[in-house]
């Protein structure tokens, strides 16, 4: 029932422990992972911290958990997780660098690299569609308000040029799109890693940029979610 678990991770902060069942599910491929997937994955982590009183080895206290994701001190409010959609929800870059903390207080030496592993590039060449989707989020108007700070500025419009959405697209259409918005992202963020992209204009762009294109689209989220729900429940006339 889930992996084993060392003693010093059974120390954790509770967030933290429900930051590490999150990390094991993006792990397995799941992302963006529901809150259900979140509380079971949890509970068969750590049974002793989010068991149901009484009968911890048979049930998880889902209410424990989701406080500890969406409370006022929670994974979401720490940054740690980002919400994509109807109880959907990923890890952001802050929280996969404290899962990397964590993860290293647990075993402090790394691995040594095979001497037959084959070095990486320092520098990653993209696919044409890869470039395009980055090239369009970094020219965004969005983008360029935030970085002069001038966010009093972003109108909803901005907002929907940065993530390609129309005021035609609504319910699961709309949600579709800004998960894949966001989990491109995530995709670019893993491939690139230490390394730099070159794109075809000549421009770099590092693991940072994506952090902060990352960073943009949950500012976005957060900014215009009433804008969202109003698209989300727009009835096609």
């Amino acid at each position: 029932m889930g992996r084993s678990v060392n003693t010093s991770l059974t120390e954790c902060t509770v967030p933290e422990k429900i930051l590490l069942a999150a990390s094991q599910l993006e792990e397995e491929g799941q992302s963006p992972f529901s809150a259900e997937a979140l509380i079971v994955v949890s509970w068969q982590k750590f049974p002793k911290t989010f068991g149901l009183k009484g009968y911890a080895d048979l049930y998880p206290d889902s209410n424990k958990i989701l406080t500890s994701i969406m409370g006022e001190k929670g994974l979401a409010r720490r940054g740690w997780l980002v919400k994509m959609g109807q109880k959907l929800y990923a890890l952001t870059r802050e929280g996969k660098q404290v899962v990397r903390r964590l993860m290293h207080e647990d075993d402090p030496t790394p691995p040594k690299p095979s001497a037959h592993a084959a070095p990486r590039p320092d520098v990653l060449k993209l696919s044409r569609d890869d470039e395009k989707f980055l090239l369009s989020l970094l020219s965004s108007s969005a983008v360029e308000k935030i970085q002069e700070g001038r966010k009093l500025e972003l109108a909803f419009a901005d907002a929907t040029r940065f993530w390609g959405i129309t005021d035609n697209q609504h319910g699961d259409a709309l949600d579709a799109r800004l998960s894949r918005v966001r989990a491109h992202l995530g995709e670019l963020d893993r491939e690139i890693g230490a390394r730099s992209a070159v794109l075809s204009n000549g421009r770099s762009v590092s693991a940072e940029e994506i952090g902060m294109l990352c960073d943009v689209h949950s500012y976005l989220e957060d900014k215009f979610s009433r804008h969202l729900m109003l698209l989300r429940h727009r009835v096609e006339r």
